[in-house]
């Protein structure tokens, strides 16, 4: 018998004795026993009769995954060759070369180095093309499994072999691994007008002490008099990193987050522990629909106690819990344990996994279930789905020849050209691209022969081929032709249009190039609609009284 299946075996037996002894009081104790033992046997069969060897470990990993999959979407089970990606998520670390790769068809680039980490510290750069690793070639591999060979123990070495934008020789590089902890603030700094600027991507262990040290630091300017946390695509972290936070701007004692679940002991209060750094500076928090979990307790404890204001699209609604758990041979069970509530008594979780249906059914709370909730001034606010922002602003689309020029990697290729033509450029906050660079990459884009497909020219082709259905195509095909040349030669100006946009993106990949991810943050905030529009509000005293002082949440 495969030493692998009896070890498994053993260890479903056991499981199936603990939970006979263990949960004696537990209704469901003899259905869960009587499956172990069914799913054992199963197993047994398959290993002595099926046709072919089986994989016990692969088949046990789909059996548990699909018996999940019938929960929600956040309990999921690690096995050990997970751990390094899974501690990536939770922790923001893992041993690598700390830097972003990209396939571009037959080709893998680095296309963002992390400043300060191994592959910039070796002068890897954006562009890069990674031709071998360690001397075996990356033809035919996926960036996946590229990624898999550039990670590894810190303090191990590995060659990179490269080619650079406009050479033809390889060059071999070699690269010492380290620990490529990925910072939970970005950036920080001061906007216009004393207002301090405070980016958290993620909240891992430390992120609380990382904000209060940048708050800190901004208030040694003497003209700071507002701070704006922007949390817009943080899909969260650790709750109680989120409660640290709050607890800069609101004093010790007072509850965040609540958290209910089937057990007694997962019913607790989160209270700030420490004194309060500043419970007076008029305070704005940054969110989109990506903004979840611990993002969303800081943003709605911070609406619920009246303490400022959000602004920005309404969040991702996740109310949901999760511990992880030990589990035997180095795996591990990630699994939702309690709804958490912010102060004014509301669980944002915009859908119900705990329907008949589970994750497979699932929808989002009804109309009719939600339920209005008041801040601590008095203020309505709901429940039953994510956080309405105080100022609700609109998402921000890109045209279609934009997002086409930058997903088809033409903006890319072009500073590829661009950096290697100028050794430096000015500072993030001062740096624009000239009407010449703007000519030059129009040029650049015409000799790769760039198209795209238009939302108008897609309509039409649905129209010719309902028309061709319906027997109309010879009554409308010269109107259609018509239609079509008109499109065509408008389209031809779209590159001129929409020219503020494209030179947003062009400026903040170009800015990006040489002062690394702060500098394309603070690039990417100057022509922010989100950031300008806080600006006008922090700045307005009055504004702010009425949105902290209205009937209801975006009243």
């Amino acid at each position: 018998m495969n030493k692998y299946f009896e070890i498994l075996l053993i260890v479903l037996v056991m499981i199936a004795g603990s939970t006979h002894t263990g949960f004696a009081q537990d209704e469901n104790n003899f259905e869960i026993s009587k499956n172990v033992e069914i799913y054992v046997d199963v197993m047994r069969q398959l290993n002595v009769n099926y046709a072919d060897k089986i994989n016990p470990g692969e088949l046990s990993k789909t059996a548990i995954d699909a018996m999940l999959n019938k929960l929600d979407p956040y309990t999921v089970y690690i096995p050990e060759s997970q751990l390094e990606d899974f501690d990536l998520m939770t922790r923001g670390e893992y041993g690598g070369i700390g830097a972003l790769i990209q396939r571009q068809g037959d080709v893998v680039y680095i296309t963002e180095p992390y400043e300060g980490f191994p592959a910039q510290k070796s002068g890897l750069v954006a562009g890069d093309q990674i031709m071998a690793i360690d001397g075996e070639s990356t033809e035919g591999k996926t960036s996946t499994e590229i990624s898999e060979r550039l990670k590894g123990s810190p303090g191990t070495e590995l060659t990179i072999s490269i080619k650079r934008y406009g050479d033809t020789i390889q060059v071999d590089v070699p690269v010492v691994r380290e620990k490529v902890k990925i910072p939970n603030i970005p950036f920080y700094g001061m906007l216009d007008d004393g207002v301090g600027y405070i980016g958290l991507t993620q909240f891992n262990p430390s992120a609380a002490t990382e904000i209060k040290k940048a708050f800190v630091e901004l208030q040694k300017n003497e003209n700071l008099s507002a701070i704006v946390i922007d949390l817009r695509g943080n899909g969260g972290g650790l709750l109680s990193e989120a409660v640290d936070i709050c607890n800069i701007f609101v004093p010790k004692g007072q509850v965040i987050v609540t958290t209910k679940g089937k057990l007694s002991e997962r019913l607790q209060a989160h209270k700030t522990r420490y004194a309060a750094i500043d419970t007076k500076i008029p305070l704005a928090i940054l969110v989109d629909d990506q903004s979840a979990s611990a993002s969303e307790i800081v943003a709605g404890a911070i609406q619920d106690l009246d303490r400022g204001i959000v602004v920005g699209q309404k969040t991702f609604g996740k109310g949901l819990v999760q511990n992880v758990l030990q589990l035997p041979y180095n795996s591990k069970l990630k699994v939702t344990v309690a709804k958490y509530y912010i102060p004014s008594g509301r669980c944002i979780q915009a859908i119900d996994y705990f329907s008949e249906n589970g994750n497979s059914g699932s929808e989002k709370v009804p109309d009719s279930l939600i339920t209005a909730f008041k801040t601590k001034g008095g203020r309505l606010v709901y429940d039953g789905g994510g956080i309405i922002p105080d100022v609700t602003m609109e998402s921000r689309h890109f045209s279609q020849i934009t997002a086409d020029l930058f997903a088809n990697n033409y903006i890319f290729k072009f500073v590829n050209g661009f950096v290697a033509e100028n050794e430096s450029i000015a500072s993030p906050s001062e740096f624009y691209i000239s009407d010449s660079v703007y000519a030059d990459f129009k040029k650049f884009v015409e000799n790769k022969s760039f198209s795209y497909k238009t939302e108008t020219e897609a309509l039409i082709e649905r129209l010719k081929g309902s028309a061709e259905r319906e027997s109309y195509i010879e009554a409308i095909s010269d109107k259609i032709e018509l239609l079509e040349e008109e499109i065509k030669t408008e389209k031809k100006h779209d590159i001129d249009k929409h020219k503020a946009e494209i030179k947003e993106l062009l400026r903040v990949e170009i800015v990006t190039r040489y002062h690394y991810q702060k500098g394309k943050i603070e690039t990417a905030l100057r022509n922010d609609p989100d950031i300008i529009e806080v600006l006008k509000i922090l700045k307005d005293n009055q504004r702010m009284e009425s949105l902290l002082t209205a009937s209801k949440i975006g009243g």
